[in-house]
C-alpha cells in the first residue's frame, strides 16, 4: 500500500511538472522559438523573466489567482489544464495500475499522448517522429511479456494506423496522416485491444464534443476541430476502464493488463 501510494504521488508530481514542460515545447515549437538552451520562462504577455516560485507546476497558478506578478495580464488556460490534465492522468493511472510493467507502460502510453494532443492544439500538427519515437520504448517494456507481448503491440500498432488511413483514404484528407502515427505509436504500448477501444472512445467524445459545440453555436459545420486530444482522451479511458469493459464481454485485454 505504501509503494503504491509514494508510485502515485510521484507520478501526479511528475505529470504535473511534464504538463508544463509539454505546454511549453508545444507552445514554442508552433511558434518556432527555441525551448532549449539558455531559453527561459517568460510571461507570454510582458515578456518578464519567471522566478522559481512562478514555476511550480498547478500551485504557481492557483496562488497567483491565473495572473502575472508584473503585469497582471492572465496566464493562459491551457498552461493550467496542461498541468492538471497531466498531474491527475498520471496520478490516476498508477494508483490503477502500480509499480509494476502495466503502470510504466501506462505511464509512458499517456504522457506520450499528451505531448502530442498539446501540439495538435497549439499548431494543429502531430509530429510522426513525437508519435512514433516512443515506440521502441514500449517494445522494451512489452518484451518482459515475452514474444506473445511484443506480438500484441505490433498489433495495435497496425490497428491503430491502418483504422485512421481508412478514414484519410475514404475522406480524401479529413483527417490527417500525424494521427494515423499517433495511433499506431499509441497501438503499440497498449496493445490489439484497447487500441480498437480506445479509438472508439475517442470518436465517440469527439463526436459528442462537436455536437456539443454546434448546438451552443460555438463552431460551425466545416470548422475543423483537433482529432489529437480526443484520440489521447479515448486512449486514456481504455487505459483506465479498458479492461473491466472488455471483461464485461468476457476478453482479455492481453498482457501487462
Amino acid at each position: 500500500m505504501t509503494i503504491t501510494f509514494l508510485f502515485t504521488l510521484f507520478s501526479f508530481l511528475l505529470g504535473g511538472a511534464l504538463g508544463s514542460f509539454f505546454n511549453v515545447v508545444a507552445e514554442r515549437g508552433s511558434q518556432g522559438r527555441s525551448w532549449w538552451g539558455r531559453e527561459r520562462s517568460r510571461c507570454a504577455s510582458c515578456g518578464r523573466l519567471l522566478g522559481p516560485g512562478e514555476l511550480i507546476p498547478i500551485l504557481s497558478y492557483l496562488l497567483q489567482k491565473g495572473r502575472c506578478r508584473g503585469c497582471h495580464r492572465p496566464i493562459p488556460k491551457l498552461c493550467f489544464l496542461a498541468e492538471m490534465v497531466c498531474a491527475f492522468g498520471g496520478g490516476l493511472l498508477a494508483w490503477r495500475w502500480g509499480p509494476g510493467w502495466a503502470g510504466l507502460l501506462a505511464l509512458s502510453a499517456f504522457f506520450t499522448l499528451a505531448f502530442n494532443a498539446l501540439t495538435d492544439l497549439h499548431s494543429g500538427y502531430i509530429y510522426d517522429v513525437t508519435a512514433l519515437s516512443p515506440v521502441l520504448l514500449f517494445a522494451f517494456l512489452r518484451s518482459a511479456g515475452g514474444l506473445p507481448a511484443l506480438f500484441d503491440g505490433a498489433l495495435g500498432a497496425g490497428l491503430g494506423f491502418a483504422v485512421i488511413a481508412v478514414i484519410i483514404v475514404v475522406s480524401r484528407g479529413g483527417m490527417g496522416w500525424g494521427d494515423a502515427m499517433l495511433m499506431a505509436g499509441c497501438g503499440a504500448g497498449l496493445g490489439w485491444r484497447l487500441t480498437g477501444l480506445g479509438l472508439y472512445l475517442g470518436f465517440m467524445t469527439g463526436g459528442l464534443v462537436a455536437l456539443a459545440l454546434l448546438a451552443m453555436k460555438r463552431v460551425g459545420r466545416k470548422t475543423a476541430l483537433p482529432l489529437g486530444p480526443f484520440l489521447a482522451f479515448g486512449a486514456f479511458l481504455s487505459l483506465l476502464f479498458g479492461p473491466a469493459i472488455l471483461g464485461y464481454w468476457r476478453w482479455g485485454a492481453g498482457w501487462p493488463w
